[in-house]
């Protein structure tokens, strides 16, 4: 069996050429680039631009990583495509906003369709078998994708697993959330995905990582890392081990080695570069908790959306703006106006999914995820 391969390189600012330094020596450590893409095939570059934020933020793949890239790609006189379907936004004013587009412009790279798309059955798929994936994919001969170390609410961490959530077009998204509310089981829809795309290169921003409310409204903290691999479930597992959390409590890195994507076993995985033990941080906030589906004692059933994790509105960061509302891809709306607009709106908790669109979305940092206190006692 052959092994994964995990590169760690330390990597201490945004200075492009350190950035681009360290990703080239990333990539030659786990085989080169030549063994990914070859000359003259179009290869799209997919960052993680989830919402237009800045890139202090750290909301966003990072430009200067960005750019370390596409100069390695062009070098080898490889066509680069690019782009995202954010989570709210049109495409071309995320890529703006990140500063994205900018680099995009200075070295002539072509924007890629994430507009529209087209439906796809993948009866390889061991429990989603059809996604409707951007139009981007269609035009280029490969992956690269480039994640953003960034805790999420529903899956624990985004990585580069879940970075492909952004080659389902547009407000599909939302869509395949109400269809798959469980959070394991969107967990397998997303390395169902992967199985997919089969993205031939991961390349992680970690260099200022997100902790806390994730994936868009935590705290930028540094952690002084880009980690490269051919295999996401061992680079998301990598991710983990660094913020002190069980790999086995990613639903997304349990199905991901279950269904072949890769592995989570540090037996099967090779690492280069820095040792990894010198990036760990303990203190990084992070739920350290596995996804439950459903509480596995039926008595707490009947009552668990009384017991389980929800998003609460803070009044004083709130706005109004109503993006919330406008997201919630409940028909009923779970989140609403109900005291009218000159009050913020406020959750049916009985409507509600638990997707946490509403958290990721928010442009205020006003919607956090918590635990009900009687929830807490009863560790459901």
């Amino acid at each position: 069996m052959n092994k994964s391969k995990v590169a760690i390189i330390r990597c201490m600012d945004y200075d492009t050429e350190n950035v681009y330094v360290a990703i080239k020596k990333g990539i030659e450590l786990i085989g080169g680039i030549k063994q990914f893409c070859s000359e003259g095939e179009k290869i799209l570059l997919k960052p993680n631009v989830i919402a237009g934020k800045p890139p202090e933020k750290a909301v966003t793949t990072h430009p200067a990583v960005f750019e370390g890239i596409v100069k390695i790609l062009l070098e080898n006189k490889i066509n680069v495509y690019y782009g995202d379907s954010p989570g709210y936004d049109s495409p071309i004013s995320g890529l703006k906003k990140s500063g994205l587009f900018d680099i995009a412009q200075k070295y002539n790279i072509t924007l890629g369709d994430f507009d529209k798309g087209r439906n796809i059955v993948f009866q390889e798929g061991k429990f989603a078998k059809e996604f409707n994936i951007v139009n981007a994919v269609f035009e280029c001969d490969g992956i690269i994708s480039l994640p953003k170390m960034k805790t999420h609410q529903l899956a624990r961490i985004t990585g580069a697993i879940k970075n492909q959530f952004g080659c389902i077009c547009g407000f599909n998204k939302a869509l395949y959330h109400v269809k798959i509310p469980n959070g394991e089981n969107f967990c397998k829809a997303l390395v169902d995905l992967n199985n997919y795309l089969k993205p031939r290169l991961f390349i992680m921003d970690g260099i200022i990582a997100m902790e806390g409310n994730g994936p868009s409204s935590g705290d930028p903290i540094r952690m002084n890392v880009i980690i490269v691999s051919n295999d996401p479930v061992a680079l998301d597992a990598t991710f983990c081990r660094m913020v002190d959390i069980n790999p086995e409590y990613i639903a997304a890195n349990v199905y991901g080695k279950e269904y072949g994507l890769g592995t989570y076993v540090t037996d099967q995985i090779d690492f280069f570069g820095d040792p990894i033990e010198n990036f760990i941080n303990k203190k990084f906030k992070v739920i350290r908790k596995p996804i439950r589906g459903k509480t596995t004692l039926k008595v707490f059933r009947p009552i668990e959306k009384i017991l389980a994790r929800r998003p609460v509105i803070n009044s004083k960061l709130c706005l109004k703006c109503g993006i919330c509302v406008e997201e919630c891809p409940v028909d009923k709306k779970a989140v609403n106006f109900r005291n009218g607009k000159n009050n913020p709106p406020n959750f049916d908790y009985n409507l509600c999914i638990r997707c946490y669109c509403c958290q990721e979305v928010c442009p205020h940092k006003a919607i956090n995820v918590k635990t009900p206190f009687l929830g807490k006692i009863l560790g459901v």
